[in-house]
């Protein structure tokens, strides 16, 4: 393995157990083997590293989450908004360490345009794997309508990350999101046609 797969495989760990925000230039070289110099060669900075370090982490989530949604072929779209919403619930404390680092970066972005850029970028490969896995399960949809669906279901899966973190004990389980999804839109539905001229 090369300084700057190293690099990177350190830097992903160091991510995992010490977060964004606490990661240091001297941990990324603990943790890699490497020197101080490999990190201004392969990357330009720490920021850098860690911000490839992460985009490689969510890169990572999004291709197993892409893998488990799509595994059943007959699966109706609801059906694969539950299997990904359980997913997001049983996996949580083996992804808890990511979604930490996630925000402690996200927390950072209003001054790091670069982070900044990096993140939106993963969001919008999310929002296209996430539309993507909707076309390809309804018929006749959109690309526009399949985005701005896309982006609806990313909304709530972060909502439920968060109140995972928070407190686990009273946020919502998947059959609860199913639940009130099916309760909500058809209000929402009946309630647009009611004040409708």
């Amino acid at each position: 393995m090369g300084h700057r797969e190293a690099l990177l495989d350190g830097a992903r760990r160091c991510l995992l157990e010490q977060g964004y925000a606490r990661t240091t230039a001297r941990d990324l070289v603990a943790a890699s083997g490497t020197n101080l110099a490999s990190i201004g060669y392969h990357f330009g900075s720490k920021e850098a590293l860690l911000n490839a370090a992460m985009r490689q982490c969510i890169d990572d989530h999004i291709q197993q989450i892409d893998q488990i949604v799509c595994a059943d072929p007959t699966a109706t779209p609801l059906q694969r908004v539950r299997v990904s919403w359980a997913m997001l619930v049983s996996t949580f404390e083996e992804h808890r360490p990511l979604r930490v680092a996630f925000l402690e970066a996200l927390a950072l972005t209003e001054r790091a345009p670069q982070l900044r850029a990096e993140l939106a970028d993963c969001y919008e490969q999310l929002r296209t794997t996430v539309a993507n896995m909707l076309r390809a399960s309804v018929g006749g949809l959109s690309d526009s309508a399949a985005r701005h669906t896309a982006s609806f279901l990313i909304a709530v899966y972060d909502g439920l990350a968060v109140q995972w973190l928070l407190d686990p004990k009273n946020a919502p389980t998947a059959d609860e999101l199913m639940a009130a999804l099916e309760v909500a839109v058809p209000a929402a539905v009946a309630t647009e046609r009611v004040g409708s001229p």
